[in-house]
C-alpha cells in the first residue's frame, strides 16, 4: 500500500499566510467597488476590460463562469455607461466588451482605493516582489515574466486625463 507523505509545517505555514493575505485583497477589493456602486463581480469585469477589449466568450473564460453570467454583469456595466459593446474589428460576427473612458475611470479610482492590498507589497523592493510575483506564476504552472497586459497599466494615467 502506498503511503502519502503529509505536508510540513512550513507548507502549512505557507498556505495559510497566503490565503490570510488572498481574504485581505478580497475584503478590501469589495469594499472599494462597493464605494464605486459596483458588486465585486462588476469590478472584476471592469477591472479586465480596462485593460483591454475581450470578446465575451472570453471574459468568461478568465473569470471561469458561463457567457450567460457575464451577459448579465456587462448588461449592467453598461446600463450605467462603463463598458460598451461593439464589433471586432477583425471577425464583426464576435463583440467585444469594452470600457469606456467613464469606466476606466472608475477603475482607476478603485484601484487607488485599495490601499491595505497595496501597502502589503509596498514593504517589498522591487526585486521581492518580482521574486514573489515569478513563485506564484510558477506555483500556477505559468510562465515567469510579466505578461504584456500588466505591462501596459499604468496606475498614473487615466484615458481621456491629461
Amino acid at each position: 500500500m502506498a503511503t502519502t507523505s503529509r505536508p510540513d509545517a512550513l507548507t502549512f505555514e505557507v498556505a495559510d499566510l497566503i490565503g490570510r493575505v488572498v481574504t485581505q485583497y478580497h475584503i478590501e477589493y469589495e469594499q472599494a467597488a462597493a464605494r464605486q456602486s459596483l458588486t465585486g463581480a462588476q469590478a472584476k469585469v471592469l477591472r479586465l476590460l480596462a485593460l483591454e477589449p475581450i470578446p465575451m466568450r472570453r471574459l468568461a473564460e478568465k473569470l471561469q463562469c458561463e457567457p450567460s453570467n457575464v451577459t448579465g454583469i456587462v448588461d449592467r456595466l453598461e446600463s450605467r455607461g462603463l463598458v460598451e459593446r461593439r464589433p471586432d474589428p477583425h471577425d464583426r460576427r464576435v463583440k467585444l466588451a469594452a470600457a469606456t473612458e467613464e469606466g476606466a475611470s472608475t477603475m482607476h479610482q478603485l484601484r487607488e482605493s485599495l490601499n491595505s492590498a497595496q501597502e502589503p507589497l509596498a514593504r517589498l523592493s522591487g526585486q521581492e516582489r518580482e521574486t514573489l510575483r515569478d513563485l506564484l506564476r510558477r506555483m500556477l504552472g505559468e510562465e515567469a515574466g510579466t505578461p504584456d497586459e500588466y505591462r501596459e497599466l499604468s496606475l498614473s494615467t487615466v484615458p481621456g486625463t491629461p
